[in-house]
């Protein structure tokens, strides 16, 4: 495959070879695109690696031999909502792509998700955390895979006050993720029987220096350091942590929205210690590990982040739903989704698991805590698994999301 990139951001692919061509492939091709930040403060998380993550799924599926024809798009949605609800609709009207991959960020997500309601169109989410998606914002059309923000406030802020972290002090980035973030999480403190001490909030996008907040934290007395901010934010925070002594001085440090990529790029000198939450980590098993093999030549020996593997798993299983209709039902997009929930997912990126009513893709959750440099056997060996939160109890309950498309 080769990509031209327009000066918005959009690429289109020009397939070719037998991965993506067949005799009996059917007359128009299957058009996947990838909405993803490929310049800004997501791009590691997400980004290039995403793109790879969808062709790597194209590849493992073998459209060829089932009859199908599948061609990879992608553009850079600039971490804007009216960016990427206007490259959405070009895609959609002109470009004649069946689903969208994606969607890093929250106030994205939720554009594009409506416009792919609206198109009747396939939207994935994997890279927003938002639990409106499936909450009272879900579709007919969209799956959200990977995690969210419920997700990532149970897994750490539950196991963090079992372990004694029970008094709190949140760092926070001012927009709505942030503010979900730290609300569910001390949601979940509280009910574990932890307390709040206070929180500081930065503005997004734009900050670097955090040291008045960390401040704050320091002089709260707080055990525990809830970094409720993402991408560069949060890698800047934790530089900081390291350059104040926080950890040195007995707090304990819960990045709530915290990836491998951003472990690699801080090295585990700064790292050390934290904790975080991902539902996939390449390490877990034989099966991550053997993934993670395969895509590694494509992206630099890099390992994927929960967000780039629910791209992968999201585009993997959709190409399965696809597979199992006919061209005419395949057409629609709620058809579709409606085929992705009622097939069992599988892939060596999550396991086996499911599509709920209220399109939540269902897996494990795990609380990772960061290596000191010399536990460490070799490059990307970051992390080790301290608690383990079972597929159905990973996400909010059906019952409490508000879901419209839920039956009472």
């Amino acid at each position: 495959m080769s990509y031209t990139v327009t000066r918005r951001g959009l690429a289109a692919a020009a397939a070719s070879g037998p991965l993506l061509r067949s005799a009996r492939a059917q007359q128009r091709p299957l058009r996947v695109g990838v909405l993803t930040d490929l310049s800004g403060p997501f791009r590691d998380a997400s980004g290039p690696v995403s793109v790879a993550a969808v062709r790597q799924a194209v590849e493992d599926f073998g459209p060829a031999g089932r009859g199908l024809s599948v061609e990879v798009l992608q553009a850079d949605q600039q971490n804007r909502p009216d960016v990427a609800v206007s490259l959405a609709r070009q895609w959609f009207d002109r470009d004649g792509v069946d689903a969208v991959v994606d969607c890093v960020g929250s106030a994205v997500a939720l554009a594009v998700s409506g416009v792919a309601r609206e198109k009747d169109k396939v939207c994935i989410v994997a890279g927003a955390g938002t639990a409106d998606l499936t909450g009272p914002q879900c579709s007919p059309n969209t799956v959200h895979y990977a995690y969210d923000t419920w997700m990532l406030a149970k897994s750490t802020g539950e196991a963090m006050v079992r372990a004694g972290g029970e008094s709190w002090f949140f760092v926070t980035a001012d927009y709505a993720f942030g503010h979900a973030i730290e609300r569910d999480t001390s949601a979940f403190v509280r009910a574990a029987g932890g307390r709040i001490i206070g929180s500081a909030r930065h503005p997004f996008p734009g900050t670097t220096d955090f040291s008045s907040y960390l401040v704050a934290a320091q002089a709260s007395g707080a055990r525990v350091l809830g970094v409720a901010n993402a991408g560069n934010d949060t890698s800047n925070t934790i530089k900081q942590v390291a350059e104040f002594g926080l950890t040195r001085r007995g707090m304990r440090v819960a990045a709530l929205v915290m990836v491998v990529a951003d472990v690699h790029a801080l090295g585990l000198q700064a790292a050390q210690g934290l904790f975080m939450t991902e539902t996939f980590y390449w390490d877990l098993n034989d099966r991550t590990r053997a993934l993670s093999a395969r895509l590694a030549p494509r992206i630099g020996g890099a390992r994927m982040t929960m967000l780039q593997a629910g791209s992968y798993g999201g585009a993997l299983h959709w190409l399965k739903a696809v597979a199992a209709m006919d061209a005419g039902a395949r057409s629609s997009g709620r058809a579709v989704v409606e085929r992705m929930k009622a097939l069992p997912t599988d892939d060596d990126a999550f396991g086996a698991g499911r599509v709920r009513e209220d399109g939540r893709k269902l897996h494990p959750a795990y609380l990772l805590q960061v290596k000191a440099p010399g536990e460490a056997s070799g490059a990307w060996d970051y992390c080790r698994v301290v608690a383990t939160t079972g597929a159905e109890e990973a996400f909010r309950p059906l019952a409490q999301g508000g879901c419209p498309l839920v039956r009472s």
